[in-house]
């Protein structure tokens, strides 16, 4: 029983020395690898093409950081939309959390673009230069030749520029395409931090899928550890149907011992691009992947048993034949998700266009004005959150008195801050409190896009409190 559970102690792919293990998986296919390939190309092609598509002249998605500017379906989005970057990430968080409980990693195996870059690209290109599994295996072992030498320049420089591709596919997100093309097309020396970072992108994706490649599912990828906290015994995955397979072992002719439908061939171990038996059941370094269950399939049709050996299920379902149902932590999660969407479209559908904020000039007191007037000194800093530029005026709503601007009028370029001073002056009458409590209109092509409400400081009337 102990070298039963002995997988429990260490990784697939790390020996008992501590050396990594190198990991030849075979070519899989199947029905659900061409199902999975479909997707990887759709996914790959929604990837390529995101950053090169124009919504109003503007990109569909922008995310860049340096100079804290966010474009998201072609709208801007700024530091001060910060709190719907909050609630959408911490919406993020509880659909994959509630997608874990209910479906297991599948997200690994068929949408997370580690395991589609690895095994729809890089693998496939090493299967097509190497051969499969033992070629591969041979070819790593033999000594250097000409053979050897060509075969690992070739896949290298394809990995490479295949690197190089999808680096800058992913800095095109960041910088956005036009300063991308400038960086590609222009002199080195006038963009030398652009450059740098698209040398730092080719080296990280080179790096990852031509040395680390499965380890970073393996022991970087928190998410395969939250499977023992978020997974029960009602989670689908991909799982080893242990009584219709156990006892498992060879067809032999005059062998009358009752044996399950496990011929223990060990093609679900071959074909695995992480190097776990899946018959030893859910692992942190399983990603879902269904080469396991392609490979089984196939071997239960040349055996003349039923398809579904490996196949996706729950502990439940497969010891009790019972089906996926509602339990108290789905109905939990699907609450607090819903609390999360609501809150969200709330607040995006509240989004102004612009922030204004206003504020008394510090240091200046009221004046009292010789006609019987009191005025007091604000400044204004207005947010334009648009592309395109905003002619501001401010209106005084209440209480009833005079707001005047100091110098021209103010007006918002696209996508930066704009500032100016005013007086709002009110009649001795009106000023009723220490602080009077007063509200401003922002206004632009006549459209209220915000208001504003501040304090007005004055004499106390002999009629208020203080």
């Amino acid at each position: 029983m102990a070298d039963k559970e002995s997988f429990r102690d260490h990784i697939s792919t790390v020996d008992k020395e501590g050396k990594r293990i190198w990991v030849f998986p075979k070519r899989p296919k199947g029905k659900l690898h061409n199902y999975r390939t479909l997707v990887s190309i759709f996914l790959l092609t929604i990837l390529v093409v995101t950053p090169f598509i124009r919504i109003h002249g503007h990109p569909m998605l922008l995310l860049d950081v340096l100079e804290r500017k966010f474009v998201i379906f072609g709208q801007p989005f700024w530091p001060q939309d910060f709190y719907l970057f909050v609630i959408a990430t911490i919406t993020i968080v509880v659909f994959v959390v509630l997608f874990t409980v209910v479906f297991g990693r599948v997200w690994c195996g068929w949408a997370c673009p580690q395991t589609i870059f690895m095994e729809m690209i890089f693998r496939k290109i090493e299967f097509l230069i190497e051969g499969d599994a033992r070629a591969q295996r041979a070819l790593k072992l033999a000594p250097m030749s000409w053979n050897k030498f060509w075969k690992k320049s070739l896949k290298h420089s394809i990995f490479f520029i295949i690197s190089f591709i999808l680096g800058n596919v992913f800095l095109s997100y960041f910088i956005g395409t036009d300063r991308l093309f400038k960086i590609i097309s222009e002199p080195v020396s006038q963009h030398l931090t652009g450059f740098f970072l698209m040398l730092l992108f080719t080296a990280v994706f080179y790096w990852v899928y031509a040395y680390f490649r499965e380890q970073i599912c393996t022991m970087i990828c928190p998410y395969g550890r939250l499977q023992g906290v978020l997974l029960d015994k009602r989670s689908i995955v991909v799982a080893y149907d242990y009584l219709r397979g156990e006892p498992r072992g060879k067809i032999k002719r005059g062998d009358s011992r009752e044996k399950g439908d496990c011929i223990d061939c060990k093609q679900c171990v071959e074909v695995c691009p992480t190097g776990i038996d899946i018959r030893n059941g859910t692992q942190l370094e399983c990603v879902n992947c269904t080469a396991c269950i392609d490979a089984c399939n196939s071997v239960m049709d040349k055996i003349k048993k039923p398809r579904g050996l490996i196949r996706y299920d729950s502990e439940d379902g497969i010891r009790e034949g019972s089906r996926l149902k509602l339990n108290g932590r789905m109905i939990g999660y699907s609450s607090v998700l819903l609390v999360l969407l609501i809150i969200f479209t709330f607040l995006f559908a509240r989004r102004s266009d612009l922030d204004a904020t206003v504020l008394r000039t510090p240091g200046v007191l009221y004046q009292e004005l010789p006609d019987g007037w009191i005025s007091n000194l604000y400044n204004i800093k207005v947010v334009n959150k648009t592309f395109d530029e905003l002619p501001i005026r401010l209106k005084l709503v209440s209480p009833g008195g005079k707001l005047e601007l100091v110098g021209n009028e103010l007006v918002a370029p696209p996508g930066n801050l704009c500032e100016t001073s005013f007086f709002v002056k009110l009649p001795r009458s009106a000023v009723m409190f220490r602080n009077t409590p007063i509200t401003i209109a922002v206004i632009s092509e006549g459209n209220e896009l915000s208001r504003v409400r501040t304090s007005f400081l004055g004499p106390m009337n002999q009629k208020g409190k203080k």
